[in-house]
């Protein structure tokens, strides 16, 4: 067990390194290298989005029917390492038009390569290679990998691109996420599945929409609206977080990432793994629903706050809630997966916590960081900077998954 507890944090630890920096860099690099306008911000995000929900159904479709998980994780790892590495060529395009549409087909990409090795194919490994009686810290790990992923990014990442530049921070994350999913992928051991289902493909996919099996998956899909909404409020404002620190509140980008390693240090990597277990201690839906109301209130806190000491505190606050309600749904949704279509379903999953939150999300950040930004120049270019109206609005739109939360009859076990 102890390999396999190596395998799936090694992998979820490469994977979060590089979705980090694609869900906050990336956004970063088109405001600052290429065109100051949040409007293409979202079309990135919303574009990429929309790839990763494809992607994710389709290859986890795949793997279904083939049995295998290794060859996606480790093949899928290597090559979204080095696609990484070339993003930062979308900056020598001109016109500025050009290069913020490279940029965007050069995420889209990556993201395929992300989603077909990570949302489709590790997540169903997890779900495989865990029960429930120890999913909730098996998801810790992946929360735990995700947060030390977000801490390194955020702190390496003010010093070297400051220091060095994008071309260089971009290759080099690539690099790491290459030589952690070798690592990771080489430790997984294939477990005995379901025998591959002798439908097709697509066939298998139509067939999880009729009637029936949305009734007899009925808790499952709840438990992805809930993450979806959640998601949702959490676009609002996280693709626009550096953004915002920068100009708004003007905290110079090394000082900025630093706020944010702090955040994460406290709030993130200390709660992970008690978050697993408290899932599988007291429910999934009690830490879920605690968790929620402390995301609402932080978030608005931190859009009074100016000085950076309390930037950093409730920062933490609703860092570490974000930790453990993460933890718990993502537990909560694995304990549901049916046999025989993990891979698939790990696919709706995407649906749910990225398509359905990264393409209205950010949309709707952007609209209020337009309606309620700051019109200014940057570098000659005219620019539109979000104020804290972001956090407000995503601190109201968290809310709401409290209602499918209670709709779901949560199935313990003693």
């Amino acid at each position: 067990m102890k390999r396999t507890w190596a395998s799936l944090f090694l992998l979820g630890f490469a994977g979060q390194i590089a979705w980090a920096v694609e869900n906050q860099f990336f956004n970063l690099f088109m405001f600052d290298k290429i065109l100051p306008d949040p409007l293409y911000v979202s079309l990135m995000v919303a574009a990429s989005a929309l790839v990763a929900t494809v992607t994710s159904i389709v290859m986890g479709a795949l793997g279904d029917h083939l049995g295998r998980r290794r060859p996606f994780l480790l093949y899928g790892y290597l090559v979204w390492g080095v696609s990484i590495t070339v993003v930062p060529m979308a900056e020598w395009a001109r016109p500025a038009l050009l290069a913020a549409w490279l940029l965007i087909a050069l995420d889209c990409l990556m993201t395929f390569f992300g989603s077909t090795a990570f949302d489709a194919n590790y997540n169903a490994y997890l779900a495989e290679a865990t029960n429930k009686s120890n999913r909730g810290r098996g998801q810790s790990l992946l929360t735990l990998g995700t947060m030390l992923a977000i801490l390194i990014v955020y702190g390496a990442s003010g010093i070297v691109v400051s220091r060095y530049g994008y071309f260089v921070f971009f290759c080099g994350v690539g690099a790491l996420v290459l030589v952690l999913g070798l690592a990771g992928g080489l430790l997984v051991e294939e477990r005995p599945n379901p025998a591959p289902a002798h439908t097709g493909i697509w066939e298998s996919i139509r067939g999880t929409f009729t009637k029936e099996s949305i009734t007899e998956n009925r808790d499952f899909f709840m438990v992805l609206l809930a993450m979806g909404l959640w998601g949702m409020a959490f676009e609002v404002f996280f693709p626009f977080l550096m953004i915002y620190l920068n100009h708004y509140l003007k905290i110079p980008i090394d000082q900025s990432s630093l706020l944010i390693f702090v955040s994460i240090l406290v709030g993130g990597v200390i709660a992970a793994y008690p978050s697993g277990w408290l899932s599988d201690r007291y429910g999934r839906r009690s830490v879920s629903v605690v968790s929620v109301f402390v995301i609402a209130v932080s978030l608005f806190l931190f859009s009074q706050s100016r000085d950076i000491v309390w930037l950093a505190v409730f920062g933490a606050l609703w860092i570490g809630a974000q930790t453990a309600f993460a933890t718990a749904t993502g537990a909560w949704s694995k304990d549901l997966y049916p046999a025989g279509k993990r891979g698939q379903f790990s696919g709706y999953m995407t649906m749910f916590t990225v398509a359905f939150t990264m393409i209205p999300g950010p949309l709707l950040g952007g609209l209020i960081a337009r309606v309620w930004g700051i019109r200014s120049v940057i570098d000659g270019r005219d620019a539109v900077i979000p104020t804290g109206a972001i956090f407000i609005a995503a601190s109201v739109l968290i809310l709401l998954t409290l209602i499918p939360l209670y709709a779901v009859t949560e199935k313990r076990t003693k």
